[in-house]
């Protein structure tokens, strides 16, 4: 009883910040914000994802919604404390050396602590606040309530489908709030680099980790975006840069399996090592979207607007039906702005934001691995600026333009093999299913829709043609039977001819003076027929 008293306070709560910004009179992006912003933490979080979704999404609700701030007051102590005695089944203070009070961050999901264990390594614990879990059910149970009470689907169609975003945020944020999968990431991420020199990311004390509590390594060095502390300690920041960069490319292209949040934040130097931490937010291509990728790069390198239209439409997938013709020409406009450019002169965000712009504009939605790859990129490249404003990560993926653009003759021989086994076995069983569609037709089972993109015009006149052979053979029927009547002697008469003949011929000639206006005057302002 007291659970549905609390979620009714909470749904006329949401219903309230609905209504306050009034907004059954429309959205802008700025309003969109302060409506989650206002809903709390669970909405804010929403946020965050839909601003990744540049192929949902406008360009300027996305650029809006990178606007939100997930940071929240950070629980009491004693809290931290209480939730860790929960999770260990005794006083934490039995299992850490210590536990500093300040956190190091509180987020919407979680807030970090530094520690230090009864042995003396110093950990990170990621802990995550109480109640989260059921509370962001509820909230999203309720916001679905909320937008059936008020029509939001109707306002935001143009706009969001609301529905679909809920459906991808709860997605991501019970795994975001399942931190095994965190730490699964984490040691994945690690056991990939363990043989590169120069990257690192925190090891996983399992013994201390749950499914609320995360405990990490702690990693010290300097934070990557501090200019000031790696100049000091004598580090070259042009080289970290480049290597950061390379390592960047080498998680998209060869590995598949990359850091879906690479800001400054999440980036530290120690020891000589870059080190990537927070696994929380991972992205995974693949192989067949990296085959698409590699196809799309081959169609830019050689200016095939063909072959990227087709890897466009087999990447993602088409929310209406879109103009085939149309959607080529801009794509053809798309590769002329960037193609005459080398790489290293790409301006990879206005890029990225271009392409997404064009597949928003025709609601083709990538894959949710694509989409997160692009606003990554687009965090990353700033990334890098503010390490070293010289470095270009187009340099690096140029790097590695001739290996994408190289052709696998082992694999493209496979794949040639299965094909022409395929066709093989499908040719066998062309004859039967031929005959098995033949009497459906006989049988008048089968329904043929056929809808020809651009042919509204070609129909339209077809459609004029046939109604003024129509009026003519309408005529024509008038004048030989008004004449069979005028030869003879049916009564009433007028001057001589019979009246019926007579307003046969009538109707016939106004019938013809009327089609012929309608054809040399009114047709040349292309009215319809």
């Amino acid at each position: 009883m007291k659970t549905n008293e609390s979620s009714f306070h909470r749904f006329v709560e949401i219903v309230k910040i609905l209504h306050k910004y009034h907004i059954e009179k429309g959205m802008d992006p700025v309003k969109f914000r302060h409506i989650l912003e206002d809903l709390g933490p669970t909405f804010v979080k929403i946020g965050q994802i839909m601003s990744t979704r540049q192929d949902m999404f406008s360009q300027r609700y996305c650029e809006e919604l990178t606007k939100l701030r997930s940071n929240v007051a950070p629980l009491p102590y004693e809290t931290i404390l209480e939730i860790l005695r929960e999770n260990y089944h005794k006083p934490p203070l039995e299992i850490f050396e210590s536990i500093d009070e300040v956190p190091l961050g509180s987020a919407s999901i979680a807030q970090v602590h530094k520690a230090v264990l009864r042995d003396g390594n110093p950990v990170v614990l990621k802990i995550q606040r109480p109640g989260i879990y059921k509370e962001m059910e509820s909230d999203v149970n309720l916001i679905r309530k909320a937008i059936k009470v008020l029509n939001v689907s109707e306002t935001l169609s143009s706009v969001v489908d609301l529905n679909m975003v809920l459906d991808e945020f709860w997605s991501t944020a019970k795994q975001e709030m399942n931190f095994h999968h965190e730490a699964n990431n984490a040691k994945r991420f690690k056991e990939i680099y363990k043989d590169t020199a120069y990257i690192n990311a925190p090891s996983i004390y399992e013994t201390y980790t749950s499914n609320l509590v995360l405990a990490m390594e702690y990693i010290g060095g300097e934070e990557i975006d501090d200019s000031l502390a790696l100049d000091q300690q004598d580090y070259d920041r042009k080289e970290i840069a480049r290597k950061l960069a390379y390592n960047y490319v080498n998680q998209i292209i060869e590995v598949g399996f990359f850091h879906a949040d690479p800001h400054s934040g999440n980036l530290r130097v120690d020891q000589g090592q870059i080190v990537w931490i927070d696994f929380g937010m991972m992205g995974e291509l693949s192989i067949r979207d990296r085959d698409l990728m590699r196809q799309g790069i081959e169609a830019l390198a050689n200016r095939d607007t063909n072959l990227l239209v087709e890897t466009i439409l087999t990447l993602g997938v088409c929310q209406k039906e879109i103009d085939y013709s149309k959607f080529t020409v801009e794509i053809d406009r798309f590769m002329n702005q960037y193609v005459n450019q080398s790489l290293v002169d790409i301006n990879l965000p206005k890029m990225i934001q271009d392409m997404f712009a064009i597949c928003h504009r025709y609601s083709i939605m990538l894959p949710k691995g694509i989409s997160m790859l692009a606003r990554s990129l687009v965090t990353f490249e700033g990334t890098i600026k503010a390490l070293d404003p010289m470095t270009n990560i187009m340099e690096i993926v140029s790097m590695y333009r001739n290996d994408l653009l190289d052709i696998d003759w082992a694999k493209q021989l496979k794949k040639t093999t299965l094909k022409v086994l395929d066709a093989a076995n499908k040719s066998l069983d062309l004859p039967i299913t031929l005959d098995a569609v033949l009497k459906a037709v006989q049988k008048g089972q089968i329904k043929v829709n056929l809808n020809l993109l651009g042919s509204e015009a070609p129909i339209a006149n077809l459609d004029r043609m046939i109604n003024r052979i129509v009026v003519c053979v309408l005529i024509a029927a008038l004048l030989m039977g008004s004449s069979i009547i005028c030869t003879t002697n049916m009564k009433p008469k007028v001057l001589g001819i019979p009246l019926i003949g007579f307003l046969g011929f009538m109707i016939a000639f106004g019938m013809s003076l009327w089609l012929f206006v309608k054809m040399l005057f009114l047709h040349q302002k292309n009215k319809p027929f």
